[in-house]
């Protein structure tokens, strides 16, 4: 984790800027919110304590939180993503485990066990966190669309912050 530090520490940065200045001023009426800055999240190292991950977790969606004017929900849902991050590892495990100083990217085991294992996260992330915005079940179905539609929008920049990320090939 410590050779990881500038690394994550620039991702952390940079996706909450690229949220907090871009991301939060697009919305298509209502229905589109893409949340890039849980990539961090996604992507820290397969060692990372539980407890680092949730301390991580709570800073990060409370980074957005204060940004946003919206106080404790980003910080709630990131904390639930966090915690229930190594659960979908456990799940999504490939035959011979991970292997050591590896990290949860596209470069590493590929572009479906990567879709398999962000879709999980950002779909549970964008549930807590809608459903929480909202506080009711009168709106189930547009409150699930809006889900649907922006975990979409979600994966797609997150696919595509992977491809930048590669630079050049990580190997297995």
């Amino acid at each position: 984790m410590i050779n990881y530090l500038p690394r994550y520490l620039f991702n952390f940065i940079f996706f909450t800027l690229i949220q907090v200045l871009v991301l939060n001023n697009i919305q298509l009426s209502g229905f589109v919110n893409p949340y890039l800055y849980i990539l961090f999240i996604i992507t820290l190292p397969f060692e990372t304590p539980g407890w680092l991950l949730l301390l991580l977790g709570f800073s990060s969606g409370m980074v957005i939180d204060i940004f946003s004017n919206t106080p404790g929900m980003h910080a709630s849902a990131t904390v639930f993503m966090s915690f229930l991050r190594p659960y979908v590892l456990r799940l999504n495990a490939p035959r011979e485990e991970y292997q050591p100083g590896t990290i949860p990217t596209m470069g590493y085991y590929g572009i479906a066990w990567f879709l398999r294992y962000a879709i999980i996260l950002t779909f549970a992330h964008h549930v807590f966190l809608f459903f929480i915005e909202v506080f009711s079940v009168t709106h189930f179905f547009s409150t699930f669309l809006r889900i649907l539609i922006s975990t979409v929008f979600s994966m797609i920049l997150i696919l595509v912050a992977q491809l930048f990320s590669q630079g050049k090939k990580q190997g297995r």
